[in-house]
């Protein structure tokens, strides 16, 4: 049987939690969506989907 491993995404030198965001962003080019994927801090979640980073 398989053991359940259970990660924390959490920076423990600099205490802050990181989390996954995942971003759907069109190409210009072709026209087809591509996936924008990136570990950031809770604090940036928000500026990361409003695209200012």
């Amino acid at each position: 049987m398989a053991k359940k491993v259970v990660a924390t995404l959490r920076d423990k030198s600099a205490g802050k939690n990181i989390v996954k965001c995942i971003r759907m962003v069109k190409s210009e080019r072709t026209g087809a969506y591509a996936f924008q994927e990136e570990m950031v801090a809770t604090e940036e979640v928000k500026n990361f989907f409003a695209g200012k980073k």
